[in-house]
Formats: structure tokens, sequence, C-alpha cells
């Protein structure tokens, strides 16, 4: 259970009180940007095991290197370029086991929320919208996902993903093309 002391406190004194062995403190920043991981996760891989290992992970590593988080932006980014480079790793990993066995893709799909299900139509549309993510190349994909669904803007995804805004704008741009014309064939 989450100390409610730490529901109103800053994040730079939950980091000191994590990295000073509080456990509690470190609950609450899970708890803080646990659904914003799971968002980016989900994007990028969809509503899979995978996912889940990889949202696991991330706050795994988190743990493991707060250490190193110097303040400079806030702590938000700091997970969310985590959260990135390991759902990236996972793709590339995913690629090199499936090339193993001579296969060009995973014939499955997984269905990730993108809002709620309510109503049939809803539930179909996030099932093609999932499809059309999930056949787009990861650096498009992770471009669309910061900027469409996590409401990232431009500057923030370039420093996020350690890319120039013009190759954000330009990744973004051939992004949404791409959608447009996979949702045309779906």
């Amino acid at each position: 259970m989450i100390n409610e002391l730490y529901i109103t406190t800053e994040e730079n004194d939950l980091v000191k009180a994590s990295l000073n062995g509080d456990q509690n403190a470190f609950g609450e920043i899970v708890n803080r940007y646990q659904k914003m991981v799971a968002r980016t996760v989900k994007g990028m891989l969809g509503d899979s095991i995978f996912a889940e290992d990889v949202g696991q992970e991330v706050f795994i590593n988190l743990y493991h290197s707060l250490s190193e988080f110097r303040g400079e932006a806030k702590l938000s980014t700091y997970i969310q370029k985590i959260a990135i480079n390991l759902t990236l790793n996972e793709i590339k990993r995913r690629k090199r086991f499936f090339s193993m066995f001579s296969q060009k893709a995973n014939n499955e799909m997984y269905e990730f929320e993108i809002a709620d299900h309510d109503s049939e139509e809803k539930r179909e549309a996030s099932e093609i919208v999932n499809k059309a993510l999930l056949a787009m190349e990861p650096k498009f994909r992770a471009i669309l996902t910061m900027r469409m669904l996590q409401g990232y803007s431009t500057k923030e995804t370039a420093k996020i993903l350690r890319l120039p805004i013009g190759t954000v704008l330009s990744r973004l741009s051939r992004a949404q093309e791409q959608i447009r014309n996979i949702l045309k064939k779906l």
C-alpha cells in the first residue's frame, strides 16, 4: 500500500527518498507513471505478454538506474526514454528470433486499447488501428505513438529519442502517410 504522504510529494523528493531505500517513495513513482509506460509499450508492441514484461522491466531498470538520474529533465522524460529503449530492444529481439526460423513476421496480432470499448464499432476500430500500427516500421511506430497517442510535443519526442527535430518531423509525416495507406488496405 502506498503511503498517502507521498501522493503530494515532488518527484525530486521521491527520487531522493527512493535512493535512500524508501520503498514507499519508489512505489509512488511507479504509481504515477505506470499508465504512461503501459500506453507507450502497448502502443508499440500491442497488448501482449511481451508488453507486460517490458513494462515491468522499465521499472526494474529505473530502480537500478535511479542514481544516474540527474534531474536535468523531468522524471517522466527519463522513464519514457527507458520505456522506448526497452521496447525497441524487444522489437529487435523478436525480429532476430523470428528470422532464425525464416519467418518474415508473426501472424498473430495483439490488441491494445486505444479507447474505451463501449461498442462493437469502437472495438473493431481499435483492432484495425492496432493492426496498422503493428504493420509499421518500429522507428515510425515510436514517433507516431509518442506524438499522436501519448501527446508529446515534437521537441519532447526529439529529446527522448535523441533525434534532431527535423528527423522527428519527417518520420512523423512518413508515419502518418504509412498508417493512412495501411488503413486503406484494411
